[in-house]
């Protein structure tokens, strides 16, 4: 059999790829995981009783932009990932831009406050308990994003599932920062970034596993 015959052969009765597809699976996946994982904060947390208030403070803004921004940059790295032969570009850089940003905000901070208040500005009230719950209300949507990314033949599998971690990490950090009382840089830098690594590291590990077609 010629190629020509054979590739013509393979694509009888193949139908146009839908468009958008992609920005579909993954849009339906993170609002699902959301509600997931706002349901287990409010049945397990519930929001800061100052919520309201907290909102107003500038701390609580730059809180939520750093953590929107890491979670845009990682869903645009994971739909990239989850396509066969694209390349991350420029994307990296932009993942690494807001921690980065709060790094140095944070080091401002540190090197402004006195000596004896670092430590508590470092660990806040929450450290030991903070990345753990962060991993917990990823949950939901870490398995929504890896039902997104199979459908759409990823080929870098543990690449591919960093990234579906690196997601669910964010957006789970995003609702646990309705519940989360700590508003400072060196916290946020550290303890929220290393919750989001727990579904990192997890993707990572079982990525090639889940994500396999």
């Amino acid at each position: 059999m010629r190629t020509d015959d054979w590739v013509t052969l393979l694509a009888t009765g193949a139908g146009a790829v839908e468009p958008h597809q992609a920005a579909r699976r993954f849009a339906i996946a993170i609002g699902w995981g959301v509600l997931g994982a706002t349901l287990l904060m409010l049945a397990l947390l519930g929001p800061r009783p100052d919520l309201a208030a907290a909102t107003l403070l500038p701390m609580f803004l730059v809180k939520i932009v750093f953590v929107t921004s890491f979670a845009v940059a990682s869903l645009f790295i994971s739909l990239r990932l989850s396509k066969p032969g694209l390349h991350l570009a420029w994307l990296p850089g932009a993942l690494l831009a807001p921690v980065a940003a709060i790094w140095l905000l944070a080091a401002v901070m540190l090197t402004q406050a006195a000596p004896v208040q670092r430590s508590a500005m470092f660990f806040g009230d929450t450290w030991n308990s903070c990345p753990f719950l962060i991993a917990l209300l990823s949950a939901p949507v870490f398995v929504a994003v890896v039902w997104a990314m199979k459908g759409l033949a990823p080929t870098r599998l543990r690449l591919a599932g960093a990234a579906a971690g690196l997601l669910s990490g964010a957006v789970g950090t995003m609702v646990y920062s309705l519940h989360c009382p700590e508003m400072g840089a060196p916290f946020i830098g550290f303890w929220y970034l290393l919750g989001m690594l727990i579904p990192t590291t997890a993707g990572i590990l079982f990525g090639p596993r889940l994500l396999r077609w």
